[in-house]
């Protein structure tokens, strides 16, 4: 049992059988250890100068003979103190180093229709408004059946869409009169003079999603300056085309 709480402190377990093994001994040669700590005076002699190093173990000499003494039990208290002094030190600088981290966009690739949907379903999951470019490939991708519970999902969670798309027969005629029911706005470009076939969903706060259904794959990418930038190009769009009357 003290074994095991000794290496729940910071002591590996062969470390904490020396120093065992050294605090029954006493004074003690590098013999005396290996017996009573059942380990190889080898391995001991590769551990034992990181022991001393790290204040746990003392060595002395007798005549030409190198003996150690291992730590007095409330000297550990003041080991792990100064340990808890130096980490508080340099958290400021490891904080630093992590939140740098953190701030690098996260990129998840997705392949197949499978992959598709699971995308989708990543945008079900923050509240907030959903900007998207939408398309009328997805529908041709995964289905009508899927689409409608798609869209019975996010009208559940009241998450509310602004989609600019392009004026095509069957979004113009099935998609857009729904508007209202399905808690969307939209605004349409000329299809033919912008093409465009993938999907790009800007939401979360710091997702964007881009979907080629047609190439069944797509991504997230998770990264604040991303985000605001698909963002402020959404909300230029937005802002310059016109509005669409439903009756």
């Amino acid at each position: 049992m003290l074994e095991n709480t000794l290496q729940q402190i910071g002591l590996p377990e062969k470390q904490a059988r020396i120093y065992m093994a050294c605090l029954e001994l006493g004074e003690c040669s590098i013999k005396e250890i290996a017996k009573k700590a059942e380990i190889k005076r080898t391995t001991i002699y590769d551990i034992i100068d990181d022991m001393i190093a790290a204040g746990f173990i003392k060595a002395t000499t007798r005549g030409k003979k190198k003996r150690f003494i291992a730590a007095e039990p409330n000297e550990l208290q003041i080991i792990i103190q100064k340990r808890e002094t130096l980490l508080e030190q340099i958290l400021p600088q490891l904080n630093n180093l992590n939140n740098s981290r953190k701030s690098k966009p996260k990129i998840w690739f997705f392949d197949g229709k499978e992959g598709l949907k699971k995308v989708y379903d990543d945008t079900l999951k923050y509240n907030g408004e959903l900007l998207t470019f939408a398309s009328e490939y997805v529908v041709n991708a995964l289905g009508k059946e899927w689409a409608e519970d798609y869209l019975k999902k996010r009208v559940r969670k009241s998450i509310h869409v602004r989609a600019i798309m392009p004026s095509t027969e069957f979004l113009v005629k099935e998609i857009i009169p729904l508007d209202r029911e399905q808690l969307r706005m939209t605004k349409t470009i000329d299809p033919k003079k912008y093409p465009f076939s993938i999907e790009i969903n800007i939401y979360g706060h710091n997702k964007v999603a881009l979907m080629s259904s047609k190439e069944e794959t797509a991504l997230i990418i998770e990264g604040q300056e991303i985000y605001s930038t698909l963002k402020l190009i959404f909300e230029f769009f937005w802002d310059v085309l016109p509005e669409i009357e439903i009756k």
